[in-house]
């Protein structure tokens, strides 16, 4: 179950940027969302096929947050070999315009914000 850090949001004007960021925090909680969102209901293993550095230990426990936090639904099928499908939610629906903006703001600026980081690292050097 995901750690929750932040229950009272009445602490300061970012403290429901801070609630809502620890629901999707993390390396790959916000693109399986967002794949998700563009695929819509998806198996497992499509899933993990996305993801080239990203094991299926690791899947299953981010997909475990994300549907203890009712982001994200799974529907296993009694069949053999069992078949275990993954979709958003209503609430999770919710969060397209925020993954969206998120989506451009990255296609948009994370060049000239590796740029700089590589700049600094090489200055390090």
């Amino acid at each position: 179950m995901p750690r929750v850090t932040r229950r009272d949001m009445t602490c300061a004007p970012g403290c429901a940027v801070e609630a809502a960021l620890q629901f999707i925090d993390g390396k790959w909680k916000g693109v399986i969302l967002f794949h998700l969102l563009e695929d819509g209901i998806t198996r497992f293993n499509a899933l993990h096929r996305r993801f080239p550095g990203l094991t299926p230990r690791m899947l299953t426990a981010q997909l475990r947050d994300l549907e203890a936090c009712g982001l994200i639904e799974r529907v296993v099928y009694p069949q053999v070999p069992p078949r275990v499908e993954y979709g958003l939610t209503p609430l999770g629906r919710t969060l397209e315009p925020a993954l969206r903006t998120l989506k451009s703001w990255g296609e948009t600026h994370a060049p000239d914000v590796m740029a700089k980081l590589e700049a600094d690292a090489a200055r390090a050097a």
